[in-house]
This record gives structure tokens, C-alpha cells and sequence, in this order.
């Protein structure tokens, strides 16, 4: 099935859900109620097709199965398990293609384009949504606070820069607050679909990440758990500054791998920054119970 969320990021960036709620009721689903259950010999009837791609089934039967909860990070079995079905998910499973008009612009956006993004489903244990990021499109640097995060590019091609904390809790268990603080350059690659999965960790991997489109792409998220404000796990922005700006003698830091460090400064989400969110129109994951 192809998903009409590409082409209403298309029609309008700058339009909030509230303008879309139509489109989805067209579907024979709400904003947020992207899964459907399924007693026991009985089927829920529905306006979509029925048939649920088995990669996205199975990621979504395996996230149920891994993510625990917050405070826990799941096993290194458990991330392969994970990685294994995202590594071979392609974007017909979440209703994409590369032949919408989204990813084959006509025109240039002018100024700042909007990102967008779209749930396919969410609980307190995980989340799995969909980015669509123009070309030229920026998803600033933030952070992921106590969150495993499976990031799989399906289309398009993105630089993304990450970092992790140097040091990421006190010797009492608190966390720094200088104005800059120290940390270690984890990417600062290139990356075009098909790749594989990254996994970023509470404290490595890379927990701090921008995105930044090259080409219009489609980025498929897992994060468990998911951002709450009730539960201290919202986002926070960071601008980065080269090391050699702020030398301080961190012996972190030898003389001439500088490069592979920078000083991040908590700031104000960026200008512009917020996206835009839409329902999700693709297949529909089954939730069964007996």
C-alpha cells in the first residue's frame, strides 16, 4: 500500500495535524491509533488493507518482547534481534516508495524546510515512527536521555554527527552542568540507503545526534522508551564548538586527537526546529489477544 503521509509533507510542511485529522478518518483510524486488535476468531473491520507487511509485524511482536521499561537497555541479543529485522525492512513496509512525489521534489524549498513525522505506533515501553526530512532539511543536535535508539535510513541520502558525553555522570551520581561540556566525537560520516541499522545507547553510541538531508529521506526510529516530559526524559539541544576553542587541559584529550572532541552547549531549541506531525497512513500492525 503506498502511504499518502509523504505526499500531504509535500502538499503542506507548514500545516499541524489538527488540518490532517480528516485525512486520517478517510482510513478508518485516528491520530495515534495507528495498531488494531484482534480478538480471539474475530477481525476488527477497517477501511485499510488488512495485510500487514511480516517485517513490520515481526519489529513490532519484537519490541513488545525487548524493551522492558524505562531505566532498563536491552541485551546484546536483544539488539541484534532488533537490528536483524530493521536491517532488512524496506520502505514499501511502512507504505513508502521512492516514486512518491517527496522524494522526488520539483522545486527547491526556500528558507528552512519543515520536517515531518509520523507515529506508527506508541506506548510507555516504545515508539516507532517515521521522520521525513527534506532536502537541505536539519534535525539539530539533541540528545536521547535513559533511551536505546534503532535508527534505520529506508530512503535518501543524510550526514549525521554524533556524540557521546566524556563524562556523562559525577562520581555522586549527578550529572554535570558546566556551560560547555566535553565530549567525543562518535560520527561525522555520510550515509545513503540501503544501510544498516544504528544503535544508539543512555550513555554511548552516539546518544547526542543531528541529522542533516543531503537528499529527502525517510527515517524509520524505534525508541524505548519513548520522550516523556512526566518521566524527565525530554529533549534537549546542544551546539558544538571545536575543542581547540576552549582548551582546558581535560585529560580526556591528548595532544593531537582534538579533533576527535568537541564542547557541546545546551541551548534553546533552534529557530525553526519543531516538526510537524501527521497521522500515519501505512499498514497497520495487529496486535492479538486471547
Amino acid at each position: 500500500m503506498t502511504m499518502e503521509t509523504a505526499r500531504l509533507v509535500e502538499q503542506g510542511r507548514d500545516h499541524k495535524v489538527v488540518s490532517r485529522v480528516g485525512h486520517a478518518s478517510k482510513v478508518g483510524y485516528h491520530v495515534n491509533k495507528a495498531i488494531k486488535k484482534r480478538k480471539c476468531g474475530k477481525k476488527m473491520k477497517h477501511s485499510v488493507p488488512s495485510t500487514v507487511p511480516i517485517a513490520l509485524q515481526q519489529l513490532f511482536v519484537s519490541c513488545r518482547q525487548v524493551f522492558k521499561g524505562p531505566g532498563t537497555v536491552p541485551s546484546p541479543h536483544d539488539v541484534h534481534k532488533l537490528c536483524s529485522i530493521l536491517d532488512n525492512m524496506r520502505p514499501e513496509d511502512v507504505g513508502l516508495s521512492r516514486d512518491l512525489q517527496f522524494f522526488k521534489p520539483k522545486t527547491v524549498v526556500q528558507g528552512t524546510p519543515r520536517v515531518t513525522y509520523t507515529t506508527i505506533y506508541e506506548c510507555r515501553n516504545f515508539s516507532l515512527c517515521c521522520l521525513f526530512i527534506p532536502a537541505t532539511g536539519v534535525i539539530p543536535l539533541h540528545n536521547h536521555p535513559e533511551m536505546t535508539v534503532f535508527s534505520k535510513l529506508l530512503l535518501g541520502k543524510m550526514h549525521i554527527k554524533s556524540y557521546d558525553w566524556v563524562d556523562p555522570v559525577n562520581s555522586d551520581g549527578s550529572t554535570p552542568a558546566p556551560q560547555f561540556r566535553l565530549a567525543k566525537l562518535k560520527a561525522d560520516s555520510v550515509f545513503t540507503s540501503p544501510c544498516n541499522t544504528s544503535v544508539l545507547y543512555p550513555t554511548e553510541g552516539g546518544n547526542i545526534h543531528a541529522f542533516t538531508a543531503i537528499t529527502p529521506c525517510a527515517v524509520l526510529d524505534v525508541l524505548g522508551p519513548p520522550y516523556s516530559k512526566e518521566d524527565d526524559r525530554d529533549c534537549s539541544y546542544y551546539k558544538d564548538h571545536p575543542y581547540a576553542a576552549y582548551p582546558n587541559g581535560e585529560a580526556a584529550v591528548t595532544e593531537g586527537n582534538g579533533d576527535c572532541y568537541g564542547w557541546l552547549e545546551e541551548i534553546e531549541m533552534p529557530a525553526n526546529s519543531e516538526m510537524d506531525k501527521i497521522p500515519y497512513l501505512g499498514p497497520q500492525v495487529t496486535e492479538t489477544s486471547c
